[in-house]
C-alpha cells in the first residue's frame, strides 16, 4: 500500500514539473497591460535549478525579418542545456511587406526605437519576475545576432535612454544587462562596412535615414566605460555583414578599456547561430568558448 502511494505521489510531482515546465515555455506579450497596442512576443526557455544565468535572445534579419529557429530557438534549447535560462525575442521589425514596398514612406511601420523598447520592457519584465523564472537578476544578459546583435549592443550601450517613458512605462528595476553578447553583429550605420538592408530596415525609408540618424545609432561612436562585459564574435569570410563591423566595436571597446573578449574565426560565414551543421568547426567553438567566459565573469 504504501509502495503505491509512494508511486502515485511521485507520478503526481513529475506531472506537476511537467505543467510548470510547459507553462513557463508559453510565450508572453511583453505589451500586455501597458499603452503599447504591439504583439511582441517572449519565450522562456528555463534551466532546471534556481537562480541561474539568463541570458534574452535576439535572432537576426536585417530588422525586417527574425530567423526564429536557427538564431531563436535553437540558441535558446543551447542555452537551456547548459543551465543558462533563455528567452527568446520576437521584437518588432520592419516586415517583408516593408522590404518589397518601401511603404513607410507614407505610414510609419515598425523602426528605432520600437526594437530597442522591446528589448529594454524585455529585462525590465524578466528582473521584475525573476524569483517565478528561477534566475538571479543580477546575471541577465542579452546575446543577438547580426541585426540581433546590433540590438543586443544597444541594450548595452543605451541602458540609460528613456525610451520606455515614451510608452508610459516607468520600471523601478535596473534596464542595463549585465553582460552582452553580439555575435557577427551589424555595428556601423555609416562605415564602408555597413549592412545597407539592416540601415533602412531599423531606420525606415527616405528622409528617415538622416545622418544624425546614422551617426546616433553606429555602435563604435558609443563605446562607453560603464557598457556591460561584452562577448563578440564573427567571421572574415561573413558573405552579409562585412567582418569590419566587429572590428569597429572591438577597437572602440579597447580604447576605452572596455572589459570583452573578441573572438574572430577566419572561416564560418554568417547566420549559423549555435548550428554546428551550418558553419566550420573553427567558428562552432564559439559556443564552448562563450560559456566558459560566462563562467568566469560570474565566478
Amino acid at each position: 500500500m504504501h509502495k503505491r502511494i509512494k508511486i502515485l505521489i511521485t507520478i503526481l510531482l513529475c506531472s506537476i514539473r511537467v505543467a510548470i515546465a510547459q507553462l513557463a515555455s508559453q510565450p508572453i506579450n511583453i505589451w500586455d497591460g501597458t499603452d503599447c497596442k504591439a504583439n511582441v512576443k517572449l519565450t522562456p526557455y528555463l534551466a532546471k535549478g534556481s537562480n541561474n544565468i539568463a541570458c534574452i535572445v535576439c535572432p537576426g534579419g536585417s530588422y525586417f525579418w527574425l530567423d526564429k529557429k536557427t538564431e531563436g530557438v535553437g540558441v535558446a534549447e543551447w542555452l537551456q542545456a547548459n543551465g543558462i535560462s533563455a528567452f527568446v525575442l520576437e521584437y518588432r521589425v520592419g516586415g517583408i511587406a516593408g522590404f518589397i514596398t518601401h511603404y513607410r514612406l507614407i505610414a510609419r511601420g515598425n523602426r528605432y526605437p520600437d526594437m530597442l523598447q522591446d528589448v529594454q520592457r524585455s529585462i525590465q519584465l524578466v528582473r521584475e519576475n525573476a524569483s517565478k523564472y528561477g534566475i538571479d537578476p543580477k546575471k541577465l544578459g542579452v546575446m543577438g545576432f547580426s541585426a540581433g546583435g546590433h540590438l543586443t549592443a544597444m541594450s548595452g550601450l543605451f541602458f540609460d535612454s528613456d525610451v520606455l517613458f515614451q510608452l508610459g512605462v516607468h520600471p523601478d528595476v535596473s534596464l542595463k544587462p549585465n553582460f552582452i553578447a553580439p555575435i557577427y553583429p551589424v555595428v556601423s550605420l555609416v562605415d564602408k562596412s555597413t549592412h545597407k538592408r539592416s540601415r533602412r530596415g531599423l531606420l525606415g525609408e527616405g528622409k528617415s535615414i538622416s545622418k544624425e540618424m546614422k551617426d546616433s545609432l553606429s555602435l563604435e561612436k558609443h563605446v562607453r566605460v560603464d557598457m556591460p562585459p561584452t562577448y563578440l564574435m564573427n567571421c572574415v569570410d561573413d558573405p552579409i555583414v562585412d567582418y569590419h563591423n566587429s572590428e569597429l566595436l572591438d577597437s572602440a571597446m579597447t580604447a576605452m578599456n572596455v572589459p570583452h573578449k573578441y573572438v574572430q574565426s577566419k572561416t564560418g560565414g554568417h547566420g549559423f547561430g549555435a548550428t554546428a551543421e551550418k558553419t566550420t568547426l573553427e567558428a562552432i567553438a564559439w559556443k564552448e568558448d562563450f560559456i566558459n567566459w560566462l563562467r568566469n565573469i560570474f565566478k
